[in-house]
Order: structure tokens, then sequence, then C-alpha cells
């Protein structure tokens, strides 16, 4: 590849951050831990931050450490990366799916009362692609029928909405660290909330359920090995001390990418919505609704073997084989998400593309558009 579709943006200060823990004697369940920990739950502006081995692993403990499990349903969207559904099923709780906003790509806040239950325990958004726009009604239409919101934040660290950071809106919320995401960890994600009940029972469950108060070999409960190591969390905050300027950097990519394709009517290139400021986790623009699910994907292919790489973002979560022989899903079952994903077209983006790059992979894409 020419181009590729992300790169982590690693500088000496990481390296040696790293270097650092690997001169001591702690690699694990360390100092650098609560650092990480501390210096991310500041960030967000929250009371508690629990590390953990990926955003999978959190959003699992936020429905445990909930109570949510067999026999409740948890509401959330099918335009997503799989996780979210998997990590309700994985606490033996139902993922019931709502149908997205066309414009956001998120959960469409108007269609979710009509999907609640008696069964219905939490709400499970996902902010897409690091877009916060409708969260708080969410949290609106949450408060009125009494419902946790578990807030998907995986993909927008450095968000905001109406000045608000995105990670603040639910009861908990879960961050990743995987090396696509702002900052990286190389695996690694984060479950930020203001209870402390809450954040002590992940705090355990993530740690084969040991008690803070008990022994090495004392298990309180049934948990896991969800530990980030402090090699990982030297990475993490070394990555953090420097959020500022790679979310400036994404947002100038960004800005490249709006300033050459913005006018081109074949392409839906995303923006920001109002009130928003986006932390801008992939740059996936639509096609045009006269172009076919075979064509998106023949331009696929060409951009591929031009050297570029590029990808589909998402296929939808519901229409996964698993999905449809456990739920019985088809097509037609949420038609905004399955239009939307016939379309995408998820361009290179990291910190540091080049403004001569995007340039390439805009030519490319328009040349091969001509021709389509």
């Amino acid at each position: 590849m020419r181009i590729y579709l992300s790169r982590p943006d690693i500088t000496e200060k990481e390296i040696e951050a790293v270097c650092e823990v690997l001169r001591s004697p702690s690699l694990s369940l360390g100092p650098k831990v609560r650092e990480f920990e501390e210096a991310f739950a500041k960030y967000i502006s929250r009371k508690r931050a629990v590390a953990v081995n990926s955003g999978t692993s959190g959003l699992f403990l936020c429905m445990l450490a909930l109570g949510l499990g067999p026999g409740d349903e948890v509401i959330t969207t099918p335009f997503t990366f799989i996780a979210s559904a998997t990590s309700i099923m994985m606490a033996g709780a139902t993922p019931v799916f709502v149908d997205i906003d066309p414009e956001s790509l998120n959960i469409d806040a108007a269609k979710i009362e009509s999907k609640i239950t008696d069964r219905t325990k939490a709400i499970l958004p996902v902010e897409v692609f690091g877009n916060p726009a409708g969260i708080d009604k969410v949290c609106e239409i949450a408060k009125k029928h009494n419902l946790v919101v578990i807030e998907d934040s995986c993909e927008a660290l450095g968000s905001t909405l109406s000045g608000k950071k995105v990670g603040t809106f639910g009861t908990m919320s879960v961050f990743a660290f995987y090396p696509n995401k702002q900052i990286t960890t190389g695996e690694g994600g984060m479950v930020l909330t203001d209870d402390d009940d809450l954040a002590d029972m992940c705090v355990s469950l993530r740690n084969q359920g040991r008690d803070k108060t008990g022994g090495w070999l004392d298990h309180e409960r049934l948990g896991y090995n969800f530990r980030l190591s402090d090699i990982n969390c030297a990475l993490g905050i070394a990555q953090l001390s420097r959020i500022e300027q790679i979310l400036a950097k994404r947002r100038q990519v960004a800005k490249w990418y709006q300033q050459i394709l913005a006018d081109d009517d074949r392409l839906i290139v995303p923006a920001e919505p109002d009130d928003c400021d986006m932390g801008w986790f992939v740059f996936v623009l639509r096609l045009a609704d006269r172009f076919t699910l075979e064509q998106r994907d023949v331009i696929l292919q060409k951009m591929k073997e031009q050297g570029i790489q590029v990808s589909n973002y998402f296929p939808p979560a519901h229409l996964q084989p698993f999905m449809v022989e456990r739920f019985g899903y088809s097509k037609g079952s949420f038609p905004v998400t399955e239009s939307v994903c016939k379309s995408t077209i998820a361009l290179p983006f990291y910190n540091n593309l080049t403004k001569d790059e995007v340039a390439i992979v805009c030519k490319t894409l328009k040349e091969i558009l001509d021709k389509i």
C-alpha cells in the first residue's frame, strides 16, 4: 500500500515511557495503571476511571456492574462495531436494535420509545465515528423511562456536544484505545463513571473477582482477567499528554478532505453537526443514492489496486450471520442502516496523513468515480 487506512502516531515520548516501565519491577498492577486512570478521569471530567484490556471488555463489565443479564433488554444501534451488541449478549441480555438517523448515523432518538418494554433496562447509544449528535436526546428519554445509559464513546475521544465532553452523558461510559483510535495503548479501554460502587465493581471484575480488601488468592465473585498492563498504561499516559495536538491533527486532515470533496455531488461528505466538536475517529463518506452496493465494492477494490487502503464501515450488525441465526433478522429489518451501509467508504485517516497524500486519495477516488 502507498497510503494506509490507519496508522498510530508514536513518538520518542511514548517509546521512552514504555522503556521506563520495562526497566522497572512493575509491569502489571503497578503505579502506571492508577496514573493513567486518574489522568483520563480528569481529562473527561468524571470521578472514576477503570482501565481494562479493551473497549469490548469495558462494555461487558458495565453490563455486569449494572446487574444486567438474562431476561433484560438493552436498546442499541445496528450501525456500529459489533462489540456494542455482543457485549450485551455476553452478559446474557438481549440487544434490541433501533434504526439510525440518516444524517448523524447515530441511533434515532425519535424511534426509541416504541421499542421500550417492561424488560428494557438500559440504552447503549454509540457516538459513531466520533459524532455526539443526539446523545442528549437519548439521555432525556432514558431519564423519562428510568433507564440506565451506557455510553459507547469508544470512537469519540475528544468530542463535545454543547461544550460537554463525550463520556459524561451516561451513567457509565467506555472508551477504547485500539491503534486506529485517537490515542492508543496498543490494546485497551477505559470505563468511566461518577458512581464509586460501580467503579469498584469493575475494578474487582477486571481482576479475577478480587475484592480491594482481600488477598491475591481471595475471590469474592466470578471475575475475569481484563487488566491493562503498566506497559500499555505508560503508552496511554504519553498519548494523553499529547491529546490536543493529536485532535488538532485529525481535524486538519478532515478539513482537507472536506475542502476537496465537499462540492462533488456523487458523494455525501461528513461534517460536524451544529453545536458539536468532533474528535474524528475515521473519515467515512457515502456514495449518492444512485450508486449500487456492487458499484461501491468496485470502487473499494480499484482504490486498493491503486495502493490506497480503504474499507466499508460498517456492515449492518443485525445481518451478521450469528445475529440472523439467533434473532431471525433479515434484509429490510432496519432500512436506514442498510441503505447507509451499502454506500460507505472509509478513506485513509490518521494523525500524520499529509495534505499531498489526501490530495492523492481524492484524485484517485474521483478518477475511479468518473469511470463508474
